[in-house]
């Protein structure tokens, strides 16, 4: 089954707890504190696996989430650090952020790696808060946690031709003959329900991937027939094939089937039309076809300057007639063809760090429920989440860092009293003036 689009929830691994512990061992003079780190949690990392062609293994595979680090032991040891979790994705994903849009990366070349969620760093030991104040502090930090975020993943094929037409003009009878891919062929409409792909290899060593991208129809743009969901593969190709048929059969126009697919992919994206394209007048050994091929010709040419441009090329892929000029033609307009710079792929980063919305440093409200004033935000609750509430030194500086942020005044303000009950996550506890 063809999946390009999916939604996933990746979440980093969180860093190992820091340990509380002291040396006392009978020739080891001044052991004090020696309580080790945390290790780091292990990243989500996208990999691209060049034998991937669609994005089916997230079909039914939706959450992912790298190991925790190791936490720290005594004798100042640093916990184990995790693997990091690489998960393989095809060429042409590109990666959105679903709750800020932004796009993350584009991942277009054969193992190319993205950081798509970092993990958290481990918590610091006891070893690291020794002080001449305090020569045996029982302080402790539990690691950081990991970023956890929702992705959208969307694959855009990767191909140097699309070809595009209405339904049975012929694109799918052209693929398999030019190249060695074996698409569904039948007499009905729609009978191509995703792209397929092709590679045409030409007698001098050029090569270049072919995509038959699924019929559009008028109304394409607005989600008629198969809708847009397959416009977007159209994105990367450098040489469009535009197939027309000329048979006339069906008792259509060429010509306004020309117009209505060339308006589809304007109103798509207008720079898709900027490429080069190439008329490919298909069914040609059919009775009618040359005649109607001399009327769209001349209708052609009282068209527009950009329509008078363009190619013509006369096939038939059941004779095989014209098919090597065509692959010829296509080859050359490659060679001197290359997408703008606007028009690349969007600039990849090697790591991306999430960043969620801009919020104050906390947040203070009275739930009447629970009778409990609740403190919420990142940053206070990362704070809170780093602090071992097993030690009383640990609680003692989280209740400084509280007071630095100016939540004690802030709780003062908002009208708490003493006694009130005060909760940050799962914790509560009693507000004292």
């Amino acid at each position: 089954m063809f999946v390009d689009q999916v939604k996933i929830n990746v979440k980093a691994g969180n860093g190992g707890n820091g340990m509380v512990a002291f040396r006392r061992e009978k020739y080891v003079p001044n052991g004090g504190p020696a309580g080790g780190d945390g290790g780091r949690g292990g990243n989500v990392i996208f990999k691209v696996d060049s034998g991937m062609n669609t994005l089916m293994d997230f079909r039914y595979h939706r959450k992912f989430k790298a190991k925790n680090g190791g936490n720290g032991a005594n004798k100042s040891m640093t916990g184990r650090s995790a693997d990091d979790l690489v998960i393989p994705v095809p060429e042409g994903t590109t990666v959105t952020n679903t709750d800020t849009g932004e796009v993350i990366g584009d991942l277009v070349k054969p193992d190319q790696e993205l950081v798509v969620a970092k993990a958290g760093r481990g918590g610091r030991g006891n070893i690291h808060f020794a002080s001449p104040t305090n020569p045996a502090p029982e302080i402790a930090e539990n690691g950081e946690p990991g970023q956890e975020v929702s992705l959208s993943l969307e694959l855009k094929v990767l191909a140097d031709v699309g070809l595009v037409g209405f339904p049975s003009a012929g694109k799918s009878t052209l693929l398999s003959v030019i190249t060695s891919a074996k698409p569904k062929i039948a007499g009905y409409h729609f009978t191509t329900l995703v792209p397929n792909l092709g590679m045409v290899r030409l007698d001098d060593g050029r090569d270049f991937a072919v995509a038959d991208l699924p019929g559009l129809v008028e109304g394409a743009s607005n989600g008629v027939g198969l809708g847009f969901q397959f416009l977007r593969h159209v994105e990367r190709t450098r040489v469009i094939l535009h197939l027309v048929d000329m048979s006339g059969l069906e008792g259509r126009d060429p010509f306004e089937d020309y117009l209505a697919i060339n308006k589809e992919l304007e109103q798509y994206d207008e720079r898709i039309l900027k490429r080069p394209q190439i008329i490919v007048a298909t069914k040609m050994d059919l009775p009618d076809s040359a005649d109607n091929l001399q009327i769209f010709k001349q209708q052609l040419a009282e068209h527009s300057d950009a329509d008078k441009t363009r190619e013509i090329f006369p096939i038939s892929s059941v004779t095989h007639t014209g098919l090597t000029e065509l692959v010829r033609r296509t080859a050359d307009l490659l060679d001197t063809t290359k997408l703008s710079d606007m028009e690349q792929p969007a600039e990849t980063t090697k790591e991306y760090a999430y960043q969620p919305a801009e919020t104050s440093d906390f947040h203070i409200e009275y739930d009447k429920e629970y009778e409990s004033w609740v403190i919420s935000g990142d940053k206070i609750e990362k704070l809170f989440k780093m602090t071992d509430t097993e030690h009383d030194q640990s609680m003692l500086r989280f209740a400084r860092q509280m007071h630095g942020m100016g939540i004690d005044d802030a709780l003062r303000k908002a009208g708490a009293k003493d006694g009130d009950t005060v909760t940050i996550l799962d914790f509560s506890f009693t507000y004292v003036e």
